[in-house]
């Protein structure tokens, strides 16, 4: 098996997408701002010349200046393959790390070196990005950006310093590959942890399509790139249950609100969605529609059991892996003290339920009753849901259609909470303001940034030392959780909470300040992994 080096990877030259990462070429523009048609202020991106590589010096400076005295270093083999997995009385045939879904747990220590092996046995190229990570820019996972792939029958060692403690996670940057089972969480232990409680449990959310009745996510892609063209998406003329925050949906019928019932090109059903709608969500709740909503990799007839005794203080971290569902959570018969959110603190506030977009995580804390409680996680707007059972004692099992009271109680946002004062950002105005109008249509389906698809060549600029603000502005009919990599943001201004991947609502403008200080090239894009493999994702560059 033969194995890439970072250097010979980068080395090689990551020319696919049109331009080598090393090259020094002219800038594609003269200015980084303009004048839309309505006279707003556009962002515009330039060439790749002139801009930091993933393993430039400024890099390897970052790396160090991030690296901890007696930190160890943590040795991980992780293999992908196609295999066989168990849903829960369903089996798929499907792409894993192991044989395990979600993937086998990576736990670290802030301030350890994290070295892991990723053996790709796949038929397909693939990768590895660690979500929500500061980290050094040549390990961030995205081909052809910051490394070359990871090509079938080789591997590559992944190698940094996980600096922040908190919940994440990791999944390729290649393709759809995401919404098969290429996915595990990572936890960084803090060594000074401040909370205290007597168990931790990790519930992984997901959204399955993979292998069911011969779908498979790139069939579902190429459907939805058809567009729906006169068709009514989301028109709301469904039977939901209108409830305090909006809709969640309770019917768990099979897929009653598919488009059509007709087969998509020979590889399954049609798997495109009508009629999901979501008041939490701003209107239009999803593109796709999934036979199956899993916790823990598990269907909610066979679910998974969590145990604890009565009186417990539960540590509950929270991710959301799905590639097109926001989840709304709860767990029934408690409420829950929300104290982070995308691995960092906030002022803790209770709440009964969350909303949780795709690659957003939250940690909970419960003290737990006694009997059998379910951890309900509903597919938003789509009328179908995910369980997890919680026990304490004896007692039936929930049903897998409980939809417990606190759903639709008092439910908690991003927008709503405040940063711990040990991880605020330091009040000061922004340097530069990036502006992304989020532009696109379920019709067309030519999602972008900017009325720009992606091009790995084309890059906004950013320098060293700079706060930034991103200020995101949904143009479409359609809500987005937009992600960057390698940074943390304060979500709305200084005090908001630190996150990597903001809810955008339809017609609604959401900003997020950072601090530029981890040089290289960045993603930013939608993660609803059907909308940025269709084009809204772009590149942040730092500048020589």
């Amino acid at each position: 098996m033969r194995t890439h080096t970072r250097r010979a990877v980068l080395g090689a030259g990551i020319a696919a997408a049109g331009g080598s990462l090393l090259a020094a070429c002219s800038s594609g523009s003269a200015g980084t701002s303009g004048k839309d048609h309505a006279g707003r202020t556009v962002s515009r991106p330039e060439g790749p010349g002139g801009f930091v590589s993933p393993d430039g010096a400024e890099v390897t400076a970052a790396e160090k200046a991030r690296a901890t005295k007696g930190g160890t270093v943590r040795e991980v083999a992780l293999t992908a393959v196609a295999t066989r997995l168990d849903l829960g009385g369903r089996t798929v045939r499907s792409w894993a790390y192991g044989d395990a879904l979600p993937g086998k747990e990576v736990r670290v220590t802030a301030g350890d070196t994290l070295a892991l092996t990723l053996a790709n046995h796949l038929p397909q190229a693939t990768s590895m990005h660690w979500h929500g990570l500061a980290l050094r820019n040549d390990m961030d996972g995205v081909p052809d950006l910051t490394q070359r792939a990871v090509g079938p029958g080789a591997s590559f060692t992944y190698r940094f310093t996980a600096a922040h403690p908190g919940t994440y996670w990791f999944h390729p940057h290649s393709g759809t590959q995401q919404d098969r089972g290429l996915y595990a969480p990572l936890i960084v232990e803090d060594p000074k942890e401040p909370l205290k409680y007597d168990k931790e449990w990790v519930v992984v959310l997901d959204d399955w399509v993979d292998g069911v009745d011969g779908s498979t996510p790139d069939a579902v892609l190429a459907e939805l790139r058809k567009g729906m063209g006169g068709m009514d998406h989301g028109d709301g003329s469904m039977d939901h249950k209108d409830m305090k925050h909006g809709d969640m949906g309770h019917d768990m019928s099979n897929m009653s609100m598919t488009a059509a019932a007709k087969p998509a090109s020979g590889d399954g059903p049609s798997r495109m969605m009508m009629g999901a709608t979501s008041k939490l969500l701003g209107g239009d709740a999803g593109d796709v529609a999934y036979p199956y909503y899993l916790v823990n990799g598990r269907t909610p007839t066979d679910p998974e059991t969590f145990r604890a005794r009565p009186g417990d203080r539960i540590r509950i971290r929270l991710i959301n892996a799905g590639g097109d569902t926001a989840f709304r959570v709860a767990l029934g018969g408690h409420a829950m003290t929300v104290t982070h959110t995308d691995g960092f603190p906030v002022r803790h506030r209770d709440t009964d339920a969350l909303l949780l977009g795709m690659g957003e995580r939250y940690d909970v804390l419960v003290t737990v009753k006694d009997g059998a409680f379910p951890l309900t996680a509903v597919a938003e707007g789509k009328k179908r849901a995910g369980l997890a059972v919680l026990r304490t004692g004896g007692g039936a099992a929930p049903d897998a259609s409980v939809r417990p009271s606190e759903l639709s109680g008092k439910l908690l946002t991003a927008d709503r909470l405040t940063a711990d004062p040990a991880v605020r950002l330091r009040s000061r105005r922004p340097d530069r303001t990036v502006t992304f109008d989020l532009t696109g249509s379920m019709a067309k389906y030519d999602w972008a940034l900017n009325g720009r698809p992606y091009d790995p060549d084309q890059r906004y600029p950013v320098r060293s030392g700079e706060r930034v603000r991103l200020s995101f502005r949904n143009t479409t009919t359609m809500w987005h959780p937009m992600h960057l990599h390698g940074h943390t943001f304060a979500l709305g201004g200084d005090s908001g909470p630190r996150k990597d991947t903001a809810i955008v609502l339809p017609g609604k403008t959401v900003h997020a300040d950072f601090d530029a200080d981890n040089p290289g090239l960045w993603m930013i894009h939608c993660h609803n992994v059907y909308h940025s493999e269709s084009g809204m994702m772009t590149v942040l560059g730092y500048r020589k």
